[in-house]
């Protein structure tokens, strides 16, 4: 799951308003209902079923048996014994890289989604109406024959921009204008303070790298990434009519490969107490010489920013440094191909088809182009997610799917303070802190209270490029402009029919969206241990996030402080060292010397085997003394474990897992089915796991934290 520390960061951030969710009119959406009134009878129908796309469901009790190896003993490897036939018997889709439960979700709800926004009835944006502008967004990215005659029109004016950008001011100017560029060394953000989480503040972290992590560009390994990187970008300048584009390539590559050496590394940079600098304008121009600091603020509308969160501090003087010494016709190639890159999808095929290429098939094995339907919802859910997301909800999240979550959060979380009361590591005045942190938690589930105001988004029929530019700017506008206000609380990160969920540190909350609270991760009429398992893990992966490695470092108001004791920081961090390590041993034949980068994933790691932990107590205290009952032979804690590990099948191609490994946080799924039982008790005397097992870990060996 995502765990959200800071803010929004992107310029597609979400925000609220003060609108409300649609009624319904016979089982659709008033926006769906009112445009199916402008269909004939057939169109209707078909509209009305695909808005009806029915989840998945597994077995009769919520795990799917037949996908199981029960020839394979637990203890050798789980990820087999629970979806061993699964795997075997299933291909990844030739438009994906990897495939398992998310993806399955992730393709569900684009398919609703495209049912919603097809019954959309065209007219004029300008009416303000929210269906018509999705409408609008859609059919323009649908329209494939108008992309396609416009070629590189679209990019000419950007590119015109950047050409007559010829001195390092014009340059910095060029960074700070968002809603167009795409290059930038500084990546500003609004987001809440983490020392006064009631109030907006400016941020800043380090960029630059079109490849996205620094160890890509100087580790020896990823020399093939790098060669062919570099092709690519010869190939987006020579599309976008540059001079030189093969010299031009090789300058961009010189200067990408400078900054990744300034950067800091990926477990560097999830240090919250090194990520909060607290500065000035002034103050940065004095530390970080040789950069137009004025210009760039000024360009990104922030200049009335009186004060600025630095994150990797001592990055970006290396980074200004490198802005100043760079030659300018580097800077100017560097700034095209960026931008070119970033505007290709939305482009002429021969854009969006080298982009595929490049990021999708090379970097990550996909075999085919994702169909220009799902890009399109895409595109749209980015514009104007919670817009669909109201209508989503209506007909895909009944409220008695809201008050059976709102009792399973309840008991998990009553779980988690009883585990605090029982550890045996922790002083009691550090207990009395956490627990003040867990009664404080939030909870948001669904879908938000209020909705995004999309009224002063402008939205044209038939300007795909425009509305995508329209699109940015009123987000980025949108979030300038809280600089120093109040924190709106009830922000969402995510939309309703996203699938995923997100821990947020400084507004101290757990978020489930709709789109997650389905099967496998939560089936109303499924068995209960199975639901304790797989949503009530997540619950608790969720809630421990408040408490790992990066989480703990913020109290029950979100404020980023220390509120533990010397020796008791210290007995988690060798608890957590020893976690890491063991994620770190895990090895992938098909890629020969990658490895999890314990650091990076502790995280998710800590959040995983506390979260499981704390499900299988919520079970157990669910019970109320009396036993579970056996269901096809296995037990009511064999099932919370089997319900875990269901959700993360998965499938990769070599590619993909490759990236996996380098550019994200989380542990590849197959480990994530087994690795935290390994440090649970409860595991082992479910399914009789021995000291002669593959998985077995010495009891004195087990990590416990939570």
């Amino acid at each position: 799951m995502k765990q959200t520390t800071l803010y929004l960061a992107t310029a597609l951030a979400l925000a609220l308003s003060s609108a409300q969710a649609a009624p319904t009119t016979d089982g659709l959406p008033t926006a769906a209902a009112s445009a199916l009134s402008n269909a004939d009878a057939n169109d209707a129908a078909t509209a009305v079923a695909q808005s009806t796309i029915a989840a998945p469901r597994y077995g009769t009790w919520g795990i799917d048996t037949a996908g199981m190896d029960t020839s394979v003993r637990p203890g050798e490897d789980f990820f087999a014994y629970v979806s061993g036939t699964w795997a075997a018997n299933t291909e990844i889709p030739a438009d994906k890289s990897s495939w398992g439960s998310f993806m399955m979700l992730r393709d569900l709800s684009q398919a609703r989604v495209r049912a919603l926004v097809e019954s959309y009835a065209p007219g004029d944006p300008a009416s303000g109406d929210d269906a018509t502008k999705v409408a609008a967004l859609y059919r323009a990215f649908m329209d494939a024959d108008a992309v396609e005659a416009l070629g590189a029109e679209p990019l000419q004016p950007l590119l015109a921009q950047i050409r007559a950008a010829d001195d390092h001011q014009a340059q910095a100017a060029l960074m700070g204008q968002r809603e167009r560029m795409d290059g930038t060394l500084f990546a500003l953000m609004v987001g809440d303070d983490q020392r006064d989480p009631d109030h907006y503040v400016l941020m800043m972290r380090q960029s630059g790298l079109g490849l996205g992590d620094r160890d890509l560009y100087v580790e020896e390994r990823f020399a093939p990434q790098r060669e062919r990187y570099q092709a690519y970008v010869a190939q987006m300048l020579t599309l976008a009519g540059w001079n030189d584009p093969e010299a031009a390539a090789e300058a961009v590559m010189a200067l990408e490969t400078r900054i990744a050496n300034a950067h800091w590394t990926r477990a560097q940079s999830r240090d919250r107490d090194r990520t909060y600098n607290p500065t000035t304008p002034a103050e940065l121009a004095e530390s970080a010489p040789g950069f137009p600091w004025a210009t760039f603020f000024k360009a990104a509308g922030v200049d009335h920013a009186e004060r600025l969160i630095v994150a990797q501090d001592s990055a970006i003087p290396e980074l200004a440094k490198t802005f100043a010494e760079a030659d300018i016709t580097a800077l100017q190639a560097w700034q095209a191909f960026r931008s070119t890159d970033g505007w290709a999808p939305l482009l002429a095929s021969a854009f969006a088809d080298a982009h595929y290429e490049f990021r999708d098939r090379f970097m990550s094995g996909q075999p085919e182009q994702t169909e220009r339907w799902k890009r399109a919802v895409d595109f749209v859910e980015r514009g104007m997610g919670e817009a669909i997301g109201r209508d989503y909800v209506q007909l895909y999240f009944p409220p008695d799917a809201k008050a059976k979550m709102d009792e399973l959060v309840a008991n998990v979380r009553a779980a988690m303070g009883a585990r605090l009361d029982a550890l045996d590591w922790m002083s009691d005045e550090t207990k009395a802190e956490a627990h003040a942190k867990l009664a404080n938690f939030g909870l948001k589930i669904g879908y938000p209270e209020t909705w995004r105001d999309y009224s002063a988004l402008k939205v044209v029929n038939g300007d795909l490029f425009g509305n995508a530019v329209n699109i940015r700017s009123f987000y980025w506008d949108d979030r300038r402009q809280r600089i120093g206000k109040k924190v709106d609380k009830g922000e969402w990160g995510m939309t309703p029919q996203t699938v995923n969920a997100y821990y947020n540190s400084v507004k101290n909350e757990i978020v489930f969206p709709a789109g997650i609270l389905q099967p496998p991760f939560f089936d109303p009429d499924a068995d209960p241990a199975v639901n304790y398992g797989a949503i009530g893990g997540v619950i608790g992966h969720e809630i421990i996030h408040g408490f790992d490695d990066q989480g703990r470092k913020s109290d029950g108001a979100g404020v980023l402080r220390d509120w533990w004791s010397a020796e008791d920081a210290a007995k988690f961090e060798v608890q957590a060292t020893r976690l890491g390590g063991q994620y770190e041993s895990y090895e992938f034949p098909q890629l020969p010397g990658m490895r999890i980068n314990g650091r990076v994933a502790m995280g998710e790691n800590i959040a995983d085997l506390g979260g499981l932990t704390i499900a299988l107590e919520a079970f157990r205290r669910s019970l109320d003394g009396e036993p579970a009952p056996v269901l096809d032979g296995f037990t009511g804690e064999q099932r919370v474990f089997l319900g875990w590990s269901q959700l993360w099948r998965i499938l990769w191609r070599d590619d993909a897992l490759r990236q996996q490994l380098v550019t994200r946080p989380h542990s590849p799924g197959q480990i994530r089915a087994f690795a935290p039982m390994r440090n649970i008790d409860a595991w082992y005397e479910a399914f009789e796991i021995t000291e002669d097992d593959a998985l077995w870990i010495a009891p004195d060996e087990r990590v416990r934290i939570w």
